[in-house]
């Protein structure tokens, strides 16, 4: 049976654990009507549209 000759400290076995919970960043795609960076199968929130169509309505910025 195998036995550790050693303790295995704790700084060492989370270093060996750490990879497994790393988070991935959200993938992105640009809208194709206006450009902006938006989560894939979701709707564009600067523009509202969602497969060439445009789902909810979106107030324009008086302030531009």
């Amino acid at each position: 049976m195998a036995v550790p000759k050693s303790k295995v400290s704790k700084q060492r076995r989370n270093k060996r654990r750490s990879s497994h919970w790393k988070l991935s960043a959200p993938k992105l795609v640009t809208c194709p009507s206006c450009g902006e960076l938006k989560l894939p199968h979701r709707v564009c929130k600067a523009c509202g549209q969602y497969n060439g169509r445009e789902v909810i309505a979106v107030e324009e910025d008086k302030k531009k």
